[in-house]
């Protein structure tokens, strides 16, 4: 049956196709900095690429190896990809004889004290970011921090939710109706989430030096020597047990059904202290080993596969932006960088993901309980660990079904929005893209996770040799590219003002450590 929404979109489109033409998008790519030899670097953060705590398209995220390169919003695809290739063109400039790291899944590594922590610098809001990433890695081990990924931000043009609230009858206020649009868009995500991981999924192994003193990963050997640990039908073990995944979070029952619901829950994480972090100093004679002792210290640390965002003006909590003004975009955080794109994704990527957000949207979305939310979770974790297995089953409300009869029929509904999104732009990109993934489905072996296990099988390459050689020739890429001009002379001068804007920043403290953290928390509370 045709949702009524689904409905609404074909009917929209057809009178103003500019209404679905204007997607605006963002990327944020987290890539680490490693040696020529594939182990992680232990330098600084390079002093050409400004400051990481205000430079607006260059930052880093939990370490100071990890880089993370961030887009403006824009509503061109081949805009947004050429935006992003500058900025690796331009990083590489000042690596001197480092590379990025082309996977998700780390090189070597040598435990958790070969992951520095990033530093931003002597301000409130710089120590509070560093003092965060210290949390970090005491509750989850600075291993798990070093995993890179893809986000992509995604909202519909502000004409498009006009035109849909006022054919809806204009109920209520406009922002609540797109907030709740929103959030059944999220409900839907997390229902389908499983066939991004399949389709794009590119982690099915591991370097060794990852799991050294752990037990019971699960994971086998793939060669005589052990270096590399794998999962022969895996997909993407980032996104498992192994990765982004916490044990302490696993009863903190996040409810998408309404704004409020989301907002008290995770503020009752950020508040209530959480006796197994009680052992790490937060303030107490001045050594913060970590912001708070609860089961969260802000709500960055709730790790889920998409996110509710809005623009937080400078000091506001994500919550209370939320709290403010509603759902403005959302953040899909499942994404694996994918070795075989100079750039961890392609355009063909995005206009999928751009037509299965959009097929989320406008499907029916039913209030989600925590008993189906359970069955979804299980559902990914099956697909990360054994999604290309022969005659795989994954739960549904018919019962349990084949893995390709539920991503076959869930591609003929995102094939509907990609033939709008076609009609919209006159060409039939969207829906090529949606046939590439058709593919996958049919074939396995042309997933990432299999194009990757296969070239190592191929070539006898352990996993961080297998990295070396794709870090290596998209690195040789990006320094025979020649950014812009303007591309060049705007990101030297954002270099040079983030360096005035952390001076600023410094010199305009006026508060000590524990009343600026206090003040901070004050807005939860309000909350």
């Amino acid at each position: 049956m045709t949702s009524h929404w689904q409905t609404q979109l074909e009917r929209l489109a057809a009178g103003q196709p500019a209404l679905i033409a204007g997607i605006r998008r963002g990327v944020e790519k987290e890539s680490l900095r490693i040696s020529p030899e594939g182990t992680l670097a232990q330098t600084p953060h390079p002093p050409g690429l400004g400051s990481a705590l205000t430079h607006g398209s260059i930052t880093t995220d939990y370490s100071e190896a990890l880089l993370e390169f961030i887009t403006p919003v824009s509503t061109g695809i081949d805009d947004t990809l050429e935006t992003l290739a500058d900025i690796h063109s331009f990083v590489y400039r000042q690596l001197g004889n480092e590379r990025l790291w082309a996977l998700s899944m780390p090189c070597i590594v040598s435990g958790d004290a070969g992951i520095p922590v990033a530093r931003y610098g002597s301000s409130n809001v710089a120590r509070m970011k560093t003092v965060y990433r210290l949390g970090l890695g005491h509750r989850y081990g600075r291993m798990m921090q070093a995993i890179a990924g893809i986000h992509y931000n995604f909202s519909p043009p502000e004409a498009f939710w006009e035109a849909a609230w006022q054919d809806d009858g204009a109920p209520g206020t406009r922002q609540d109706y797109i907030t709740g649009r929103y959030l059944g868009l999220i409900r839907n995500f997390h229902r389908w989430s499983w066939l991004l991981i399949y389709l794009f999924g590119a982690s099915p192994a591991v370097c060794a030096s990852f799991l050294r003193g752990r037990q019971g990963h699960g994971l086998e050997p793939m060669d005589p020597e052990g270096n590399t640990l794998y999962r022969p039908h895996a997909t993407s073990l980032r996104m498992g047990g192994l990765g982004y995944n916490s044990e302490a979070q696993r009863g903190l029952a996040v409810c998408y059904n309404d704004l409020d619901s989301y907002l008290k829950t995770l503020k009752a994480a950020i508040l209530t202290p959480h006796p197994a972090y009680a052992q790490f100093p937060s303030g107490e004679g001045g050594d913060y080993q970590q912001l708070n002792d609860s089961l969260l210290q802000i709500e960055n640390e709730f790790y889920s596969t998409i996110r509710p965002k809005r623009v937080a003006a400078s000091g506001e909590t994500a919550l209370t932006a939320l709290r403010r003004g509603g759902i403005e975009y959302i953040e899909v955080r499942c994404l694996d960088v994918n070795p075989f794109a100079p750039l961890g994704l392609d355009a063909e990527t995005i206009r999928f993901l751009d037509a299965f957000l959009l097929h989320c949207l406008v499907e029916d979305s039913p209030p989600c309980s925590p008993a189906e939310q359970l069955v979804l979770d299980e559902n990914l974790a099956t697909v990360v660990d054994r999604g290309r297995e022969p005659g795989l089953t994954l739960a549904s409300a018919a019962g349990r079904r084949p893995l390709a009869a539920l991503a076959g029929e869930r591609l003929q509904g995102v094939a509907r929005t990609a033939a709008l999104l076609d009609a919209a732009h006159g060409d039939g990109s969207y829906r090529a893209a949606v046939a590439a993934q058709e593919a996958k489905v049919s074939d396995p072996a042309a997933t990432p996770s299999a194009r990757v296990l296969a070239e190592m099988a191929r070539d006898g390459l352990p996993f961080y040799r297998f990295g070396l050689r794709y870090s290596e020739h998209w690195g040789q890429y990006f320094r025979e590219r020649a950014p812009g001009e303007a591309a060049l002379a705007a990101l030297e001068a954002e270099t040079e003002r983030s360096l005035a804007a952390q001076r600023e920043l410094e010199a305009a403290d006026s508060l000590d450590f524990a009343s600026y953290l206090a003040a901070y928390y004050d807005q939860y509370a309000a909350l």
